[in-house]
C-alpha cells in the first residue's frame, strides 16, 4: 500500500521527495490545493472517504502519516 500511496503523491507533486520529508504541511511543501487533490485521489484509489475531521497537519506531514490515515480509513 505504501508504494501505491507514494505513486499518487508523486503524480501530484513529482518535485517532492516524499520519502525524505518530515514536515510536508508544517514547512509549506504541500498547500491546500495539493491536499484536496491528494484526498480525492486517495479516496478514489482505496474506495475510502477521508472526512474533514481527518484534514489535520499530523495526518499529512509525512508519507508514513498519510499511509496510516489510509489504513485507518480502510479499516473503519
Amino acid at each position: 500500500m505504501n508504494e501505491r500511496v507514494l505513486g499518487i503523491l508523486q503524480e501530484i507533486r513529482p518535485d517532492v521527495d516524499f520519502q525524505a520529508e518530515e514536515k510536508l504541511i508544517d514547512d509549506g511543501i504541500l498547500d491546500s490545493f495539493d491536499i484536496v487533490s491528494i484526498v480525492g485521489d486517495l479516496n478514489d484509489a482505496f474506495s475510502i472517504d477521508i472526512s474533514v475531521d481527518e484534514l489535520v497537519p499530523e495526518n499529512f506531514n509525512t508519507l508514513g502519516a498519510i499511509c496510516d490515515l489510509v489504513e485507518k480509513m480502510i479499516n473503519e
